[in-house]
């Protein structure tokens, strides 16, 4: 028997407010480099709402299950990558590597426990497929494609590629669009000019969180 939607709602506040502080921290700490600093009480509430709403996706997406950790975990890291690379133009390893061990784990423990060994097939697969295509993205334009977001692509096709190869194709799409509206505001407001870096994991991370929502069905 499954949780009623407000023990659940309550759940993700929970943690939310226990875990959000400490994901303000460590964002703030990695793009720093700095043991020492600590976020702003604006950007700790905005992290913190934000890890709840993902929670609260995974949650009503795929219910309580092994997976569904998977896409907790992927929840906080997305949260954490996001805001360092909009600070510092970074995706650490020390956040995307844990989330690879962690989601693939929890996939693996999905298709035990509910028998979606071709779901953990399609998304090894898909996986494997959006690291190569990163791969190829960087080597011709490594200004444009930097290794974290290759390696978030990875991370980010294995997730999506679980629920289908539509649904990675979806994300990658809506992450490019995200990514080409973003920077066409920014060059029209003036803030940015055309030489500009402008970071491609948030738009990554916005395209696979609207491909989840718009669309994906969970398998088994």
């Amino acid at each position: 028997m499954e949780p009623s939607r407000p023990v659940l709602a309550v759940g993700v506040l929970v943690i939310a407010v226990v875990v959000g502080p400490w994901l303000a921290r460590v964002a703030v700490r990695l793009a720093a480099r700095d043991d020492a600093v600590l976020p702003t009480p604006l950007r700790t509430g905005v992290m913190a709402a934000a890890f709840a709403a993902l929670l609260a996706g995974a949650g009503e997406l795929t219910g309580l299950r092994p997976a569904t950790g998977a896409l907790a975990w992927a929840a906080g890291a997305a949260v954490v990558l996001a805001a360092t690379d909009l600070l510092s133009h970074r995706l650490p390893d020390r956040v995307t590597y844990p989330a690879y061990l962690v989601c693939s784990t929890a996939l693996l423990v999905d298709a035990v426990v509910h028998g979606t060994w071709g779901a953990l097939l399609t998304a090894a697969a898909a996986g494997a497929a959006a690291v190569l295509a990163g791969g190829l993205g960087w080597i011709v334009s490594p200004q444009g494609l930097g290794l974290g977001d290759v390696k978030l692509l990875g991370l980010l096709g294995l997730l999506l590629g679980w629920f289908g190869w539509g649904v990675l194709m979806a994300g990658v799409f809506l992450g490019l669009l995200t990514g080409a509206l973003v920077s066409v505001l920014l060059l029209v407001t003036r803030r940015v000019g055309w030489r500009t870096a402008i970071p491609f994991g948030p738009p990554l991370l916005a395209g696979a969180v609207l491909a989840l929502a718009l669309g994906a069905v969970p398998p088994g």
